[in-house]
């Protein structure tokens, strides 16, 4: 099995693209220059009659020297990225900046796979991950305009037949509480990541899931509770959740190239390739299928197109003349529902902020003054930022194709900063030297691991013995195969690790995906001497079945 996913922070339109030798954007991009000050009228020394000449000498003074300013911002924030994406060891990068509702930077950086010659421009596709869920947000509160649902509506009144751990949060818990990352309940990933999984079994199989805090007392960051928000939909209308947000989002906004499935990039050609860190180099991975957990972060999209969804926010709920969702269930979205604590990992990430909450699919906090509105996306080779501050009018977007999760999040500060402050803080370096201690860190775990394995012990039974198939109520099934000389962990026939002896009957499993970390499993014998389970740290038990390999023999 994978680890579980980190916190969250474990996919052509009007407006300017600048390419490499670019025009000068629409609308200036600042450097570190405040809005120029009308003088006072009585201060002025020159007569009346001469007023509009001076005036118009000023304004082709201040224009000639805005775009001077915006062109040395732009070739400075270029350089900053190309050195960004050099020192985190990040294949390509995609960047949009939208402010006062024009898109006034759309532009690649890198390439789409190590190794290979594309270049990544403003219309290469990336998965954005949990970016996705404010999509789904944004579909519910479309049902809200229309009368179908409301927020507070009890979640089985949408869901008959759903069910958690505890009848008593399966009553109260509302469409609301679906939305804000308050269930109580633990991330429980390994439901649907990598597994044969459909979404209807994956909100049955979830019933079995045990809370880890009670209800609404904690943030707990929750993908499967977006999967049942995402399933009401369907039960509202007659449209699946992709078709709905393709039909009610991406076409009306102009957003051509975005899809809700990998099997879509079956046809497309102008596709990122997801990289990870293996044994200390950066490698090409495979696009992962998660179809089953989509409204919590199947998207996949380009720059060019999610400036289009930024527009949608700042203008609140309107593009141009057309309207598609209310101005008052936007504010809904973007409005504190869950306070998150004060733990390391938040304060690591937004050192400035004095707030942390979440809404209904956005993460809220403040940042020099102004409130800011985001959200993150994280999935097997790829990382994502979209975020905006609202009183700016000012939005950006920033997608990769590595797994370095904090960039992003570094990239959208410094862009804030070019807008907000005197001078930009250099994120990147900041951000990179915390990346760096925690893989430091990680290393030593690693380390200290290796040092306590108990050397030259035997398992206690043959290998043979340990064959055969176990079960976990929530999970599922997972079968143990002997290959030739060794022990192999079959997940779903999805996900395959070789399992290496590491002391007395504990194993270490190499995943033949090598995207995936390797982790120790230990088997428990019975009084009988017979293996009763197999053990997953952070995952579960899962008991033998009866009748399988060592019964049978």
């Amino acid at each position: 099995m994978p680890q579980p996913c980190r916190r969250a922070s474990r996919h052509n339109v009007p407006g300017v693209c600048l390419a490499a030798e670019p025009a000068l954007p629409s609308k200036p991009l600042p450097s570190s220059i405040a809005p120029c000050e009308k003088p006072a009228m009585h201060s002025l020394p020159y007569p009346v009659a001469s007023l509009g000449r001076v005036i118009m000498a000023a304004v082709a003074v201040v224009l000639v020297a805005s775009h001077a300013r915006s062109a040395d911002t732009l070739a400075s924030v270029e350089a900053y990225f190309e050195e960004a994406i050099a020192q985190w060891d990040v294949p390509g990068l995609a960047l949009a900046v939208v402010k006062g509702d024009e898109v006034v930077m759309a532009r690649g950086f890198g390439v789409r796979e190590r190794g290979k010659d594309e270049a990544v421009d403003e219309n290469t596709l990336f998965a954005i991950g949990s970016a996705s869920k404010a999509f789904t947000a944004a579909a519910l509160a479309m049902l809200v305009d229309e009368g179908k649902l409301g927020w507070d509506d009890p979640a089985t009144k949408h869901l008959p037949g759903f069910q958690l751990f505890d009848p008593a949060v399966t009553r109260e818990l509302t469409v609301r509480d679906l939305l804000c990352h308050r269930s109580g309940l633990p991330r429980g990933d390994l439901l649907w990541y990598a597994t044969p999984y459909r979404r209807d079994e994956i909100l049955r199989r979830v019933g079995r899931l045990e809370p880890e805090w009670s209800f609404r007392s904690h943030f707990g960051y929750q993908n499967i509770m977006y999967l049942a928000a995402g399933q009401i939909v369907p039960r509202a209308t007659d449209l699946s959740w992709d078709d709905f947000v393709k039909q009610r989002v991406f076409l009306p906004l102009g957003m051509k190239s975005t899809v809700t499935s990998v099997k879509a990039l079956e046809s497309l050609e102008n596709v990122a390739t997801p990289h990870a860190k293996i044994d200390g180099d950066v490698e090409a991975v495979a696009w992962r299928d998660i179809d089953n957990v989509g409204p919590a972060g199947s998207i996949i999209s380009n720059v060019s197109d999610m400036a289009q969804w930024v527009r949608l926010q700042l203008g609140e709920g309107a593009v141009g003349d057309r309207r598609l969702i209310s101005t008052a269930a936007l504010a809904e979205m973007q409005a504190p529902q869950t306070i998150i604590q004060s733990e390391e990992y938040y304060r690591a990430i937004y050192p400035e902020a004095h707030f942390l909450c979440y809404g209904l699919g956005w993460f809220l906090h403040d940042y020099a003054g102004r409130k800011i509105v985001e959200h993150g996306g994280a999935i097997d080779g790829m990382r994502a930022k979209v975020a905006m501050i609202p009183e700016e009018e000012l939005g950006v977007v920033i997608l990769t194709n590595a797994e370095r999760s904090r960039l992003p999040t570094a990239l959208m500060f410094y862009i804030f900063d070019l807008y907000l402050k005197p001078e930009p803080r250099d994120w990147s370096s900041e951000f990179l030297s915390l990346a760096q201690e925690a893989e430091k860190q990680a290393e030593e775990a690693k380390a200290k691991r290796r040092a306590e394995r108990a050397e030259n012990t035997e398992p206690s039974l043959p290998l043979e013995a340990y064959a055969g198939a176990y079960e976990n109520d929530l999970y599922g099934e997972v079968n143990v195969q002997l290959e030739i000389d060794h022990l192999v962990l079959d997940t779903f026939s999805v996900l395959n690790a070789d399992l290496e002896h590491w002391h007395y009957d504990t194993f270490l499993s190499r995943y033949r995906d090598r995207g995936i970390e390797p982790r120790l499993i230990t088997f428990h014998l019975n009084t009988s001497g017979k293996v009763e389970s197999l053990v997953m740290p952070d995952v579960g038990t899962f008991s033998r079945v009866a009748n399988s390999a060592e019964d049978s023999q």
